[in-house]
């Protein structure tokens, strides 16, 4: 199969090639580098890429699957009518299911685009993208048992109050008329969760004895796995190189103090230096034990929840460069304001 070919067929499933290059050039030239400046470090970071897709992958595999089946079967209009009503109400029931939803921040990329494609709006929408990577049941028992239960029930209600914290704000924006459409050109149409197979007739639940059904099922599940599966591989080798580079007890340093300057510092270090919700809670709470506040603690695991490298890389791939620089600037205000009143809450 030549070059040519090869983009044939992966237009066919909704692909653009030069995309996919771009990313791909991204990671041999990052794994290029990294062997010529610091060779042991090659075969650790290629390690930690493969494992984190990995742990990653059931998350992932389970929402692509779900955003695949509400296209192929049709039910995806009976999805995007649970984010519909007043615009009020959609964002706090957004906020809310977000906050219980078990997805991390990657894994509900492809529900977010089949959201986002069949119309619904993108301020309750970024209140559940928001809302979800922060807390979930598994995480909310871990915090309580790792940390406290207290500690855990203020990050399940900052979890809420970043989801209406972007919604309303984004609400606001696009009654302005700032907002347009927020997908990238070609994503959602055939692309990462597209859902375009939308008829007024009752769906179809059991769509695999439809032969158009199962084609579409299958193209939208395999573009949107290639779609997410080279950009995260990108973004777990940058976030190997952070934890290489940028070890626990320099954020120690960084993170001490009193006052309102570690709750900011935590909200920006957060940012890069984030590793996942389960591996930054030992983190955090050591940190605590020497000395860190409370309200530090909070701000860097709500922040880098958000914003992690793998998350911000994912919302980079997906919307338009308005909407990203907006998720980060929730995420950055958001964690920041929280810190602050976890610190008052906690002392």
């Amino acid at each position: 199969m030549d070059m040519s070919d090869l983009a044939l067929q992966l237009r066919r499933f909704g692909l653009n090639a030069r995309k996919i290059d771009r990313v791909v050039v991204a990671f041999v030239i990052g794994c290029g580098l990294v062997a010529l400046l610091d060779p042991a470090q090659l075969g650790t970071s290629l390690t930690f890429t493969a494992v984190s897709l990995w742990d990653t992958a059931p998350f992932l595999f389970l929402s692509i699957g779900i955003a695949a089946y509400a296209g192929a079967s049709g039910a995806d209009n009976i999805i995007s009518r649970a984010f519909s009503g007043h615009p009020v109400k959609m964002v706090f029931t957004a906020a809310a299911f977000g906050a219980l939803s078990p997805f991390c921040s990657c894994g509900v990329i492809p529900l977010i685009a089949a959201l986002l494609s069949m119309g619904v709006p993108l301020a309750p929408v970024m209140a559940f993208w928001l809302a979800s990577p922060v807390i979930d049941p598994a995480m909310f028992v871990l915090t309580a048992g790792t940390i406290s239960s207290e500690f855990a029930v203020i990050k399940l209600i900052a979890a809420i109050f970043l989801g209406l914290f972007g919604g309303f704000a984004t609400m606001w924006l696009a009654h302005l008329g700032m907002l347009g459409d927020p997908l990238r050109d070609g994503v959602g149409n055939g692309g990462c969760g597209g859902a375009k197979m939308r008829v007024p007739k009752a769906p179809v639940w059991a769509f695999w004895h439809d032969e158009e059904r199962v084609a579409k099922f299958r193209k939208t599940a395999i573009s949107t796995t290639l779609f997410l599966g080279k950009w995260l591989a990108f973004a777990f080798l940058l976030e190997s190189l952070m934890i290489a580079y940028v070890p626990a007890d320099r954020i120690s340093d960084w993170l001490g103090g009193s006052g309102i300057w570690p709750i900011a510092t935590a909200t920006l270090v957060g940012v890069p230096a984030y590793l996942n919700g389960y591996a930054a809670l030992p983190l955090v709470s050591g940190l605590m034990d020497q000395g860190m506040q409370a309200g530090a603690g909070m701000a860097f695991l709500v922040a880098g929840g958000v914003s992690s490298i793998p998350a911000a890389i994912a919302v980079f791939a997906l919307v338009k460069r308005a909407v990203f620089a907006l998720y980060l600037g929730y995420a950055l205000v958001g964690s920041f304001l929280v810190g602050l009143a976890a610190q008052l809450w906690l002392g």
